[in-house]
């Protein structure tokens, strides 16, 4: 699909003009633009107000350097990033990444895609991101805190229950939440729920660990169930092996499907009798080792190095739950041509634009991230709500809460889709349901 409404092309040529070096962000907006040009069509007070042009500017972004020292006494510095870019429904919300391939363009696009997800969830949350191109990879505990304690001293400043509640996401897991929270809550001189992903007993909410995985899998489970299916005897393959990727297997695995691979930045095991999930979580939660251990303990299973080969995996259903464009074209040919029947989308924006048509056009059942990822944010802000209230849920309460938001969630997509002429196409329908409630805030808001 290409831009054919007037407003919208204008809008994004300046933006693809200004942000040119911009690809990750420029490649999110584009996505979320094509699906809007029919609502953009039937509401011209949008143009009117330049919602379009706010919508793709961000409220408030911040860089700024990190200075810590290592192990051997030497000073290392990376850099920082929080962008805060829509507060039209609530405080800013969103993760902070700690990984090489962090940069502005990676924030940005991040940050643009927590404004959708954000108001799919139904809470009141904007959209944010941030992180740094520090990698906690074979770093010591000793060097992740002097990192983190750093990063804090200036995110502090930026941040507050009110303003902004980041949380954790790729390289930032219990241990940085834990040392960055207890740095602002140095600095603040306050406990607040400034952070989620705390730990339980520290103002952390029960499942918050197990959020994302889980809520991909219910919102799975709804569009699968929703078309005559479910999971039961399925064969699964999800990419990456972090808290989104184990606790998708988990729930999987619960709703009897049986999940046959994993992989993580070196490679990919395939293990034709089913993941042993306990094995992977030693590994990768106790150990914080390789994924090609697993084949040490499971000699039934094998190990290929690089990540790719994981989609040509014959499967029913993929999850792809590692990063950003990790399923180009030629991985969704693959998996069409096995006879995937749904993709899910656990990761942001894993699916490149190519890859998403050809699941399309194939009539492949397609869940796009802002909708299937948004049980990790959905639980983050029902972690807000109990630190306001200073109490806690079990852990019963709050899946239950989750699952509900996951259903409500699909509903909204399929509603959207259809108002918008496109019935059945969710991603049209999460970007659709997600937008007109952040748009109409900033209508009611004025020009600010």
């Amino acid at each position: 699909m290409a831009l054919t409404n007037d407003y919208l092309k204008r809008v994004y040529d300046g933006l693809a003009e200004r942000c040119a070096n911009e690809k990750e962000f420029l490649q999110a907006v584009e996505e979320v633009f094509e699906s809007l040009q029919p609502v953009v069509e039937k509401h011209p007070e949008y143009e009117a107000n330049g919602i379009m042009e706010r919508l793709v500017e961000p409220e408030r972004a911040i860089i700024f350097r990190v200075p810590w020292v290592d192990d051997s006494g030497k000073v290392q510095v990376n850099r920082g990033y929080r962008v805060q870019f829509n507060s039209a429904i609530g405080p800013y919300k969103g993760g902070l990444r700690f990984h090489p391939s962090v940069n502005l363009s990676v924030m940005k696009f991040l940050g643009f895609e927590q404004i959708f997800k954000n108001s799919l969830t139904g809470l009141p949350m904007g959209g944010g991101k941030g992180g740094s191109d520090f990698d906690p990879k074979g770093k010591s505990d000793r060097e992740v805190m002097a990192f983190c304690q750093s990063f804090m001293n200036e995110l502090y400043r930026h941040i507050g229950p009110d303003t902004d509640v980041p949380a954790g996401d790729i390289g930032v897991g219990a241990r940085e939440v834990g040392y960055l929270f207890g740095q602002y809550k140095r600095l603040a001189n306050e406990f607040t729920g400034v952070l989620t992903g705390k730990k339980v007993g520290s103002g952390g909410s029960l499942v918050r660990t197990q959020a994302t995985g889980y809520g991909l899998c219910y919102y799975a489970n709804e569009v699968l169930t929703h078309n005559g299916s479910s999971f039961e005897g399925k064969t699964v393959v999800i990419s990456g092996s972090g808290n989104v990727a184990i606790y998708a297997v988990e729930k999987a695995q619960e709703l009897g499907a049986k999940v046959v691979a994993m992989c993580d930045s070196s490679g990919y095991i395939y293990d034709p009798d089913g993941i042993k999930l306990d094995t992977v979580k030693d590994i990768k939660e106790v150990r914080r080792a390789r994924i090609k251990e697993y084949v040490d303990v499971h000699p039934g299973a094998t190990y290929t190095e690089g990540c790719s080969g994981i989609w040509t995996i014959k499967c029913d259903v993929a999850l792809p739950c590692a990063t950003q464009n990790e399923i180009n074209e030629d991985s969704a040919k693959a998996l069409i041509a096995n006879g995937v029947q749904l993709v899910c989308e656990g990761a942001n924006m894993p699916s490149t634009p190519e890859a998403i048509a050809a699941f399309q056009d194939a009539g492949v059942l397609f869940g796009p991230a802002k909708a299937a990822n948004a049980g990790g944010v959905a639980t983050s802000g029902l972690e807000m709500t109990q630190n306001s209230e200073r109490i806690y849920w079990s852990a019963e309460e709050v899946d239950a809460k989750l699952h509900g938001i996951m259903k409500n969630i699909y509903k909204a997509c399929v509603d959207a889709a259809e108002e918008a002429g496109k019935p059945g196409n969710l991603a049209v329908g999460a970007n659709v349901a997600g937008f007109l409630k952040v748009a109409d805030a900033m209508v009611w808001q004025g020009t600010v």
